[in-house]
């Protein structure tokens, strides 16, 4: 279950909206009472996508607020968080499902 927390975040490839978030959320909160590693893959999880979503979300604002002239410079970052977050998200599912709890770099503790 913990390797499926990681996993979830692939929910935003589907072209769900908020799906990297979504997925975690629902899979942490659904089973965090339950097992102490879900809990904690749950939050790490959540905490990257998070910071994931944070960064696309600015670098749109950034976008559209400079009449798309600022899409030059976030558009490269907004890429690269999105590649970032599919290959995290899968290095840690790979650790998850060998029992060992995996940290994302980068990342802002939203949940403690």
């Amino acid at each position: 279950m913990g390797m499926a927390c990681h996993l979830a975040a692939l929910i935003g490839l589907l072209g769900i909206p908020f799906g990297n978030a979504l997925g975690p959320l629902i899979f942490w909160l659904i089973k965090k009472d339950e097992m102490p590693f879900v809990d904690d893959q749950g939050k790490e999880a959540l905490n990257f996508q998070i910071t994931i979503l944070i960064v696309v979300v600015a670098g749109m604002i950034i976008g559209f607020a400079t009449c798309f002239y600022g899409f030059i410079l976030t558009g490269p970052i907004m890429l690269a968080a999105g590649v970032l977050s599919v290959v995290f998200a899968i290095l840690a599912a790979m650790q998850a499902n060998k029992g060992v709890a995996y940290r994302y770099p980068l990342t802002v503790r939203f949940i403690k």
